[in-house]
């Protein structure tokens, strides 16, 4: 280590502007409620030693649970935390550590790291202070930036539009779910905090190059299990809405990539012993979750369709099967829905347009 030493610091932004390197020293439970992604958990308790630590202190006072503490700290799970923290604050120079408010643990672990000959900083705060900075850069975004919102049928290329355009929030892509019955992918989605922290993260980035206002795709209350916060749906619901268009064609090869390719691709790793049979099982459990959407026929129509579908890809590389059942759920389902909720806020379109027509558009009221 440099023997230049840093002082200890107040929680603030440019951390996660900078994606300061963050010693996330808290139990790994606590790490998965919530976290930072410039973070990496090295705790100084197992979720064992702190559940018992915790019940110490509640029956005996803190002293007690400092004296079980270091009875839990054997020279072998010493030595343990010590080659971890000691690696990454090599790695990480210019980093910091911190544990929930910045007490014990923050204090203990930067106690060892010293008697190990390194000098490493924490926040003053920890989790909970740095936590609120984002909080407070949320809301304050919230309170005064404008936001536009990109409106568009179900396959149109909302979020490729969203991704290509510099100064937006990818909302569906942090909550890694694309937003409909169909939607969800084969990776977890993050937790809710996990969710607001990288929003926050990458809205308050957005200022760097301020260029208008704020790009956002129209969403529902829910992406997944992830829950829209209400004062930004509420922002949105008010914005000034972008309309993006397509031909139902486009449309349909859209998602027979997102919602069907990328399945199959899925199961050809995760079930290679019948990765079609897993393909039919999957779209038909998502048909079953919108049955009383769909109604009693379509929906027995759709899943009597299916079978044949899956069977045409599989022995004749035959989409066909495959279109029929996207075109039925666009026109019987998501355009109905779609419809309806554009016209109730239909005189707050600004724009209209196609992919291209749109990012040029945008560029003209940002120059």
């Amino acid at each position: 280590m440099s023997p230049i030493l840093r002082d200890d610091i107040d929680a603030r932004l440019d951390l996660f502007l900078n994606d300061t390197p963050l010693m996330d020293v808290r139990a790994p439970v606590e790490f998965r409620q919530g976290a930072f992604p410039n973070a990496t958990n090295l705790p100084l308790l197992d979720d064992e030693q702190r559940e018992a630590i915790g019940i110490r202190y509640k029956e005996a006072g803190q002293q007690s649970a400092i004296e079980l503490g270091l009875e839990l700290a054997t020279p072998d799970i010493r030595e343990q935390r010590l080659r971890a923290w000691s690696e990454f604050a090599r790695a990480h120079p210019d980093g910091y550590l911190y544990c929930f408010r910045g007490g014990l643990r923050s204090n203990t672990t930067q106690a060892w790291l010293r008697e190990a000959g390194i000098n490493y900083p924490l926040i003053r705060g920890g989790y909970k202070a740095l936590r609120r900075v984002l909080l407070d850069a949320l809301s304050t975004r919230l309170d005064s930036q404008p936001l536009q919102v990109l409106a568009g049928p179900t396959g149109s290329g909302k979020t490729e539009l969203i991704q290509a355009w510099p100064t937006s929030l990818d909302l569906e892509g942090r909550a890694n779910h694309r937003g409909s019955a169909f939607g969800r992918t084969f990776t977890e989605q993050p937790s809710q905090i996990d969710w607001e922290n990288r929003i926050a993260i990458d809205w308050a980035k957005l200022d760097r190059e301020p260029h208008g206002p704020v790009l956002v795709e129209d969403e529902s209350r829910l992406i997944g299990r992830i829950n829209l916060l209400p004062e930004l749906q509420s922002r949105m619901l008010a914005a000034p809405l972008i309309v993006l268009e397509a031909d139902i064609q486009q449309r349909i090869d859209r998602l027979k990539t997102d919602y069907v390719r990328h399945a199959l691709a899925h199961f050809e790793v995760a079930e290679p012993e019948a990765p079609f049979e897993a393909l039919r099982d999957y779209i038909a459990n998502n048909l079953h979750r919108i049955r009383k959407r769909l109604g009693g026929l379509k929906h027995q129509q759709l899943q009597d369709v299916l079978p044949q579908a899956v069977q045409g890809l599989e022995k004749h590389s035959d989409w066909a099967g495959f279109e029929y059942v996207i075109e039925s759920l666009l026109t019987d389902y998501y355009d109905p829905m779609y419809r309806y909720q554009l016209e109730k806020r239909s005189h707050l379109v600004i724009f209209r347009g196609r992919h291209d027509n749109i990012l040029d558009w945008l560029a003209r009221q940002a120059a």
